[in-house]
């Protein structure tokens, strides 16, 4: 017997996506992988680098359960110079990548019946962890391009309300949100003493103008907001699996305890090296323009079929394009079995009709995709 929590949830299905599509390469077949939300580029140089020495160093030992001092310290840093926020060693904890960040902060500030305000398109993980949490996800609609909507937002605050989440740049729509929006939701959630959850791991890849962090506007909205992001995405290392969050004291001790009872601390070799990530600048401004070519390549080539309408998102790796059928699970299934494309069905973020197609990926694979797809749609 399984335990009812347990029973709650669902595989990622993002990740399925990616398991199937890898089990089919693994057979021989020629599949164009869209599905994947990490990016192609090799992490630089520096990074790699940093984590050769300390395994040569023989730095193997735990580290303190929440993170190495140091490393906190050069979060800290970041968020001075990237955000304009002003965080102690105090307020930072270090986990296994920023999903890890999120579930344990999840766990630490929600009881049974507490509600969870998530936008939607939203990522997958986050109605589920609320769920493990024994929370109750409820979803606000977004606006034009998957904007946020902060008048959306509001409505459904109520007497239960534990916390905002706010994804911006989005998973999966690329979406940036408008910063009146976002400080329209923020401030609300600091007059009446609900978390605000800042989900920011898609930063630094945007394409037009700067990332904000709510946690900036005002102390009294700070001490209610926890920023959330990390590497996978800002240095092409996902399978090192290192995040951080920064907020208030007494729930980022909260959370130390609860990872000090699981997974205990990050590993140390990529502690170290995370802070040389963190540290040196990593060129992501070459990388994002090739994103960029990427994302109009991709966005043009959708449009011109019949049936598809995309938007061209200012952030992230993903486009979020309505398709010409209302099934979009059985789309994407078929699409897989009989055309070879792998994509992620809208359903799966909350917004059915839609698909997730990343371009995290070369631009022959996206041609290639691209010539495959109109093919199915021709058959």
């Amino acid at each position: 017997m399984l335990s009812e929590r347990v029973g709650r949830i669902s595989d990622s299905p993002t990740l399925a996506v990616s398991a199937r599509a890898k089990a089919m390469k693994a057979q021989g077949i020629d599949v164009v992988d869209f599905g994947a939300g990490q990016p192609d580029f090799a992490p630089p140089e520096h990074v790699k680098q940093a984590a050769i020495e300390a395994v040569q160093a023989n730095d193997s030992r735990y580290t303190d359960a929440t993170g190495l001092t140091e490393l906190k310290r050069v979060v800290c840093e970041k968020f001075r110079r990237d955000n304009s926020l002003d965080y102690g060693p105090e307020n930072i904890i270090i986990s296994v990548g920023a999903k890890h960040a999120l579930y344990n902060l999840f766990q630490a500030v929600l009881n049974p019946g507490d509600e969870v305000i998530i936008p939607k398109p939203y990522w997958v993980s986050y109605p589920d962890m609320v769920r493990l949490a024994d929370g109750t996800p409820v979803f606000a609609e977004t606006g034009h391009d998957f904007m946020l909507n902060a008048e959306s937002v509001l409505e459904r605050i109520s007497e239960r309300t534990r916390a905002i989440v706010l994804n911006s740049p989005n998973n999966p729509s690329g979406a940036v949100f408008p910063e009146g929006d976002v400080r329209r939701v923020a401030e609300a959630a600091a007059e009446r003493g609900i978390f605000l959850v800042s989900d920011e791991i898609y930063e630094k890849i945007i394409y037009g103008g700067r990332h904000f962090s709510p946690a900036s506007i005002s102390g009294k909205v700070k001490a209610v907001t926890f920023t959330v992001n990390g590497l996978s995405k800002s240095h092409a290392i996902p399978g090192w699996r290192l995040g951080y969050v920064a907020g208030p004291v007494d729930v980022i001790k909260a959370m130390g305890r609860l990872q000090s009872q699981s997974t205990s601390n990050p590993a140390s070799i990529v502690q170290r090296a995370a802070i040389a990530a963190l540290r040196e600048d990593s060129g992501l401004e070459v990388i994002v323009e090739e994103y960029r070519k990427r994302r109009d390549f991709l966005v043009d080539g959708l449009n011109s079929m019949e049936g598809f309408s995309c938007t061209r998102p200012d952030g992230a790796f993903y486009v979020f394009p309505k398709i010409p059928v209302g099934d979009d699970t059985g789309f994407s299934r078929e699409l897989l079995d009989k055309a070879r494309v792998a994509l992620v069905p809208g359903s799966a973020f909350g917004v059915p009709g839609h698909v997730r197609i990343s371009y995290a990926t070369s631009m022959e694979q996206i041609k290639k995709g691209l010539e495959r797809i109109r093919a199915f749609l021709t058959r």
